[in-house]
């Protein structure tokens, strides 16, 4: 059969001017690429800043790397447009969704075949990275890694076929030979023994640990600098600053090193930055992952014909080895000084050390890799010639269902200083009746829920931090319990504070002890969790118990073995099983003989804790509660119908229809998503949809719950009008609930088995 010509490729990933090494990365793939072929090479880059960049003219689509819409309006895009191969780069953090998921609803969708390069390739993964990178391997054609040792660890890891993955070296530009000697005057430092580092900066790169080598050398070689070449990495400025930069400035004038050291603080052009590797005597990576499958910088320097010292990551393992460079370990300042010394004071063996990387580095153009990757679209071409997916219409089935806009608008407008306030005169912060612990509590857990799938902008860090603020000072150490209500002059207004605000407080601090990555807010939040747990075992509220069961869990996501936590969790489960037990009969499978408020917390609780502790009666208890209570709570009409709060719902009474409360919907939402996770029953994916849908209209009224433009919804449905009011408690519900249901999307792309 004969392989049909390859007329339009598209390039997905970051790309430049974005500042990133992946974006270097494709935008010199694709220019080699549109070179060697006579391919129109198209771009769909990843935006990870409001209004993207100023693209070249070869971006036809761009993603917002956090809207999920976004990458299927993409596959609809390249599908449409005639594409014959995707060329995908990956790296787990340069797209949206809990380990870069959002790129799976691409790739699930897309027509063509697909050649995925592999920038990073671990060799223990979480279990969601796994997961992901399971199903990003069956739905790309090919493979492409940059090493034997990121090929071997995707057969050892993932099983996979050996046949399905190419290893084709990271392209260098093709550099004009040029006089060292001119160079290091244009320069100034012709009389200096040059040492160079350079790439984005962050943290990982290890650059300290040769500033505290320098000492050392310049005892053997006074006339040493080393130049640190480099912009700081974008998301650590918007995340710390200059923080890191600043502090290995600091460090440098402890040491005593300064005039040994120059800072370029800045990203340079492909040519200026060969011309600093021309100056330089031998180049330094430092780096501190060993993981680290592909660095851009390294192949850059090794195949301009530097002498490369280096730690042994995986990438400088595979180059290095032979005697092409040296390899020292992490983190070890003497060995970095021994090794510099070394190859400064024998230029024999540092000249012929240049010599073969400059010859392997001729293997490694823009021009030879162009070729291997073209053999590998061509082959992923005939692969997918017998079984090419047809364009087909998609059904609403057949497809995911959309959710809103992430809006955080209104949120931000109910919140100041010191927390979120608790009510709204339509959409208007009502100061007279002030804060509580109850709405700060929901607020923080939601912005954790945010980090979590990776929208940790600087606003959503800036209001976890006043969120959990307000818990800090609510909490009284003398009691051991939170105080809720304080009015708008900051005054509490009681020395304790409901049950519930304790079990939620509980809820939230072990939220941000399990899942958020701010070490931070995941230390405080221990501490504090720590002393607060006792107090939730005094009550005598079953709701109670219920968010402390929760914010158990959740704090057990990462201390599992942690036996005083996991005590507890079992003895308040015990009782809810018990409330069960001495209450429920056939037609009343419930704890109470009465269905009042925040209902289907009861029941996830008990799920959630009998999948954690391993305890089939709690799970049981909780499923089958659970059950009953989604049909209590459905209409004749079939929408989701919350027992309303004027009467609720009392054993052998009918149910209240009004007034219906966010709450109520959220809390079945969550308990579902639960439910959903125990058991795998697409029954409670329906039903967390079915129950989340009563925001968008489909209740009693037929009247959308939530106010698309800010993210702020209504007070609740009454019998004849929706309450116009936007608290606090009804926003955060369907906030919480809309980042939830989004965090079920993405599990369900990273469990679905593509068609």
């Amino acid at each position: 059969m004969t392989t049909p010509e390859l007329l339009k490729i598209a390039f997905v990933g970051n790309y430049l001017p974005r500042k990133c090494g992946i974006a270097t990365f494709t935008h010199d793939l694709r220019s080699a690429i549109a070179k060697a072929s006579a391919a129109d090479c198209i771009v769909v880059p990843m935006n990870d800043i409001v209004g993207g960049y100023e693209y070249e003219n070869e971006v036809q689509f761009q993603v917002v790397e956090q809207e999920l819409d976004d990458y299927r309006a993409a596959a609809d895009f390249l599908n449409f447009s005639n594409v014959d191969i995707v060329c995908l780069q990956h790296e787990f953090g340069i797209y949206g969704g809990p380990c870069g998921s959002h790129v799976l609803a691409l790739l699930h969708d897309l027509r063509m075949p697909v050649v995925t390069t592999l920038h990073t390739v671990l060799s223990e993964p979480s279990q969601t990275q796994r997961a992901v990178m399971t199903q990003l391997i069956r739905l790309s054609t090919r493979l492409v890694v940059m090493t034997e040792r990121c090929r071997q660890t995707l057969i050892n890891t993932y099983s996979i076929d050996r046949a399905k993955v190419d290893l084709i070296a990271h392209g260098i530009p093709t550099v004009p030979d040029t006089d060292q000697k001119v160079l290091k005057e244009q320069f100034n430092v012709e009389d200096k023994a040059v040492a160079l580092t350079f790439g984005l900066l962050s943290p990982g790169k290890g650059i300290e640990y040769v500033l505290q080598a320098i000492p050392e050398i310049v005892a053997q070689f006074p006339d040493f600098i080393y130049l640190v070449l480099g912009a700081t990495h974008p998301s650590l400025i918007r995340e710390q600053g200059e923080r890191y930069r600043i502090g290995l400035e600091r460090m440098a004038k402890e040491l005593g090193i300064t005039k040994h050291v120059s800072f370029y603080n800045r990203f340079v052009e492909l040519e200026e930055l060969t011309e600093f590797i021309g100056a330089a005597d031998l180049y330094i990576t430092p780096y501190l992952n060993v993981q680290q499958a592909v660095s851009g910088t390294l192949a850059y320097a090794f195949g301009c014909g530097q002498a490369v010292i280096s730690t042994p990551y995986w990438h400088a393992e595979s180059l290095l080895s032979d005697g092409r460079g040296v390899l020292v370990p992490f983190a070890d300042s003497s060995a970095i000084a021994r090794e510099v010394i070394g190859l400064l004071a024998d230029d024999e063996r540092r000249l012929a050390m240049r010599a073969q990387a400059h010859k392997l580095g001729r293997s490694m153009t823009w021009d030879h890799v162009s070729q291997s990757y073209l053999a590998s679209f061509r082959l992923a071409q005939e692969e997918r010639s017998t079984q090419r997916k047809p364009l087909a219409v998609r059904t609403l089935d057949e497809q995911p269902l959309a959710l809103p806009k992430l809006q955080l608008d209104h949120l931000e407008h109910l919140s100041d200083s010191t927390g979120i306030v608790q009510h709204a005169i339509y959409t208007i912060p009502d100061h007279a009746h002030g804060y509580c612990t109850d709405d700060n509590a929901r607020a923080l857990i939601l912005t954790v829920l945010l980090e979590e799938l990776g929208n940790d902008s600087p606003v959503v860090h800036s209001l976890a931090s006043r969120y959990a603020a307000f818990l800090n000072i609510a909490f009284n150490r003398d009691t051991g319990r939170f105080r809720n209500f304080m009015s708008f002059d900051r005054r509490w207004l009681e020395e304790d504070g409901s049950d519930d605000s304790q079990g939620r407080a509980l809820w939230a601090l072990g939220t941000c002890v399990g899942r958020s990555r701010r070490g931070g807010l995941s230390t405080w939040a221990r501490e504090l969790f720590q002393i607060a747990l006792p107090a939730c075992e005094l009550t005598t509220s079953p709701r109670t118990w219920a968010l402390g069961i929760l914010g158990i869990q959740e704090y057990l996501r990462r201390y599992s073995g942690e036996r005083a936590a996991a005590t507890m969790s079992q003895r308040l489960a015990d009782r809810l099983c018990e409330m069960y037990e001495a209450v429920s009969t056939k037609d009343w499978p419930w704890f109470e003989n009465i269905a009042s408020y925040n209902n289907a917390k009861l029941s996830h609780s008990l799920i959630a804790h009998g999948r954690g502790a391993d305890d089939p009666r709690s799970a049981e208890i909780g499923l089958i509660s659970l059950r009953w209570l989604c049909e209590q709570q459905r209409s004749p009409q079939g929408r989701f119908r919350p027992i309303g709060s004027n009467g609720f719902s009392r054993e052998g009474g009918v149910a209240a229809v009004f007034d219906q409360q966010a709450i109520e919907a959220h809390a079945m939402v969550s308990a579902s998503i639960e439910a959903y996770a125990a058991t795998k029953d697409p029954f409670w994916n329906e039903q967390a949809h079915f129950a989340f849908d009563w925001f968008l209209g489909r209740n009693d009224l037929g009247q959308p719950i939530y106010d698309a433009s800010t993210g702020g919804c209504f007070d609740g449905l009454m019998e004849h009008q929706v309450n116009q009011n936007q608290g606090a408690e009804s926003t955060l519900a369907f906030l919480l609930s809309l980042v939830e249901m989004r965090g079920l999307s993405a599990t369900m792309r990273i469990i679905s088995t593509p068609t």
